[in-house]
């Protein structure tokens, strides 16, 4: 089964790390992505930009309404993803507990809804 894990953590407290740590944390993920690959059980992952590059968009009664920036002021955004297969919900925790971001922050665990007639079917 898919999962979507969502990491988020605090954009103010991360900047404040040392280049030297963020590089280090970027270096175990890509590892973990590689490990995931190795066990069949990587999708797709990558970090995101900050939240102030964000926009947001709504439609409503027919009209777009976009606004710059993040919807919800949070402690914590969303900093990246890992799309992942694993063989239940215990395994996808696990696999998240094992996300350096996880040390940091949170991360969220969701399974993904299979749905039919999309490209690639």
């Amino acid at each position: 089964m898919k999962y979507m894990l969502l990491v988020h953590h605090d954009e103010a407290v991360f900047g404040k790390f040392p280049e030297t740590q963020k590089r280090q944390m970027l270096d175990e993920s890509v590892q973990l992505t590689h490990q995931l690959h190795a066990d069949r059980k990587y999708l797709s992952a990558s970090p995101l930009h900050q939240a102030s590059t964000a926009a947001i968009v709504r439609v409503r009664d027919g009209k777009s309404f976009v606004t710059d920036g993040p919807f919800i002021e949070t402690r914590e955004q969303i900093a990246g993803y890992f799309l992942i297969d694993a063989r239940d919900l215990d395994d996808a925790i696990g696999i998240a507990a094992r996300v350096p971001g996880a040390r940091i922050g949170t991360v969220e665990v969701r399974p993904v809804k299979e749905i039919t007639g999309l490209p690639g079917d």
